[in-house]
């Protein structure tokens, strides 16, 4: 297999912090170990170290080694990075051999090539499925990028997009001012009157914002503010024909956590914030909008992060949608739209199993051509832009080339027009993949389609 690898190796630019950089090996330590001591990891991973086998037999399931050929993205060969230090300074085997003869010691060099190809990972947890041994490696590549980001080592342009998140103005990753979030909706509101024509109610469709006592509080990844008016559309014009009770909160409107990619403890802040503004607005569910990572971090952070008492439930947009058209609340016209269209699974709802056949479902009923990518569901490939990298721009080329391509394969085989694509990182590398390619198609999102669809009693 021809290998890209030389000429599209990722260069990060890393937000690093101000001390001697010789002192990275000692904070690493120090970093590792104070996470072991306040998190539930140790236990996982001394179990996890113990019986790593090494057998590569994930390189058949990881799109990213089946299009570069390097040995650096072979899972398994990936983990023991981490797996070594453990055993060396983390267990008393290690220790003790450490004494009596040369060991391995954790260098500079050493932590730069962590930070290299941990960040190559998409963490897709697909190599999971192939693991004789169940290890998780997209958790272990998670672990590694949290501890390097205590020393300062994160790509830039997650650390500024959670700063502003956390401590901003506008206290979102895209620093949407507030005034414009409901701009924006005022704008779209006067959109679906003409873009409904004579399906438009006679009473409105209305983005409501900051009412008191809604059950479903909505966070869409804040980016689609910006760039998927069709798609909020679509989320007002369902939500209204389902008769449910609905707020955007203007203090807090933003489902983006990229503390899931590379840090528990910015992942914790962030869910916390948002739960934050469900109860300043008494509502009484977090409703996701069309977002994978999004809807992850969500729910897991909930169950992670959230004391029992304080959780609320966490539903994402296509399954409540789902469940109302099945009850008879949401009615859509059979077969209107006629291109072919194909289904793309964000890994981070589909791997899991938790949401595969929802959108499929409603695909079905209004598509005419509705085909499936090969493979699918929980055994979808990635973008090749998860875990984060998306976010990335100095990296695109090994995106497109590596991470991208096989994705790309999947899409020209389905020879669809629509590419229904329900998150906002997959929508943002598919956009990019398309022009790349140049594959003849269009990416779209769910409720975009179910916006020709909807009736209105």
């Amino acid at each position: 297999m021809e290998t890209h690898v030389k000429e599209t190796a990722p260069k990060y630019s890393y937000h690093i912090e101000q001390f001697d950089l010789r002192e990275r090996p000692r904070r690493f330590l120090e970093a590792f170990a104070a996470i072991l001591k306040h998190s539930n990891y140790g236990a996982v991973l001394d179990f996890y170290s113990r019986i790593t086998t090494k057998c590569a037999r994930c390189t058949v399931t990881c799109p990213v080694y089946q299009a570069s050929d390097d040995v650096r993205d072979i899972p398994c060969n990936r983990s023991e990075l981490l797996f070594k230090i453990y055993r060396r300074y983390f267990t008393l085997g290690g220790m003790l051999r450490a004494r009596l003869w040369d060991s391995f010691i954790l260098t500079e060099d050493y932590i730069d090539r962590m930070a290299e190809e941990f960040w190559r990972c998409t963490a897709c947890r697909r190599c999971k499925l192939s693991c004789p041994m169940g290890i998780d490696h997209a958790m272990i590549t998670h672990l590694t990028r949290w501890i390097l980001s205590e020393i300062g080592m994160v790509p830039k342009a997650l650390v500024v997009s959670v700063r502003e998140q956390l401590e901003g103005k506008t206290r979102n990753t895209s620093a949407v001012p507030k005034i414009a979030m409901k701009d924006s909706c005022e704008f779209l509101e006067e959109e679906l009157e003409e873009e409904l024509g004579d399906r438009f109610p006679e009473e409105g469709i209305k983005f409501p914002i900051d009412v008191e006592g809604a059950e479903y509080v909505f966070f869409p990844a804040v980016s689609d503010y910006l760039m998927e008016a069709e798609t909020l559309m679509g989320n007002a014009a369902v939500m209204h024909a389902m008769g449910v009770s609905w707020t955007i909160g203007s203090g807090n409107f933003d489902g983006i956590d990229y503390g899931l990619f590379y840090s528990d403890r910015m992942w914790d802040r962030i869910i916390k914030a948002q739960v934050a503004e469900i109860k300043r607005l008494g509502g009484k569910v977090m409703l996701i909008g069309e977002c994978g990572h999004a809807s992850r971090s969500a729910r897991e952070g909930m169950q992670n992060f959230i004391p029992p008492e304080e959780r609320v439930p966490v539903i994402n947009c296509m399954e409540l949608a789902y469940e109302n058209f099945l009850s008879g609340k949401l009615k859509l016209k059979k077969g209107v739209i006629k291109e072919r269209t194909t289904y793309h699974d964000p890994c981070n709802i589909a791997r899991s199993g938790w949401i595969v056949d929802q959108p499929r479902v409603l695909l079905r009923h209004i598509c005419q051509d509705f085909v499936e990518m090969t493979p699918g569901g929980k055994d979808n490939y990635c973008c090749g832009g998860g875990g984060g990298t998306v976010s990335i721009d100095e990296i695109k080329d090994f995106r497109m080339r590596i991470g991208g391509k096989t994705k790309a394969d999947q899409i020209k085989q389905t020879g669809a027009h629509y590419i229904v694509t329900p998150c906002a990182n997959c929508k943002k590398q598919i956009d990019e993949i398309i022009d790349f390619f140049k594959i003849d198609a269009q990416r779209i999102g769910l409720h975009d389609l179910l916006l020709r669809a909807v009736e209105f009693d």
